[in-house]
């Protein structure tokens, strides 16, 4: 019996358009990091706004691909972390897609309420401008204290 080699990420940059793979193949073959990670890029789907950089293990990876509600993993908590769980600012998943060495997920969402826990609408609003850091954006509410 012949068996297949494991995918790489390689095929898939190699691969003529429209091919396919079956999802777990693809997880088996991407570069998680030392602690089971990879980066995840949420943005907004209609404006293309990067709201946010956070991190998936394979369980919220999972969990978000099934429920189409955005999980992370929280590095600080060590736990899965519900984004809007307790906030009421979900984001909801229309579509994930991996860069091409498959070692980051950019997820197109629909985000209800700011992204950035600092009430912001996105967390990048720290902008590096002629040898300073300015803070660009103000929060669109105030965060609890």
């Amino acid at each position: 019996m012949n068996q297949r080699p494991p995918l790489s990420m390689l095929d898939l940059e190699s691969a003529p358009l429209g091919s396919r793979w079956p999802l777990t193949s693809v997880l088996d073959a991407l570069p998680w990091n030392a602690d089971g990670l990879i980066a995840a890029i949420a943005q907004q789907h209609d404006s293309g706004e990067v709201l946010m950089l956070a991190w998936m293990n394979r369980k919220a990876l999972a969990e978000t691909l099934a429920s189409g509600q955005v999980c992370y993993w929280s590095r600080s908590r060590r736990q899965l972390w519900r984004k809007g769980e307790s906030s009421g600012h979900r984001q909801r998943l229309l579509e994930a897609r991996l860069d091409c060495d498959g070692d980051a997920v950019l997820l197109l969402v629909d985000q209800q309420g700011p992204a950035c826990h600092t009430g912001r609408p996105n967390c990048f609003y720290n902008a590096i401008r002629d040898g300073a850091v300015q803070v660009i954006s103000a929060p669109l509410q105030e965060t609890p204290a």
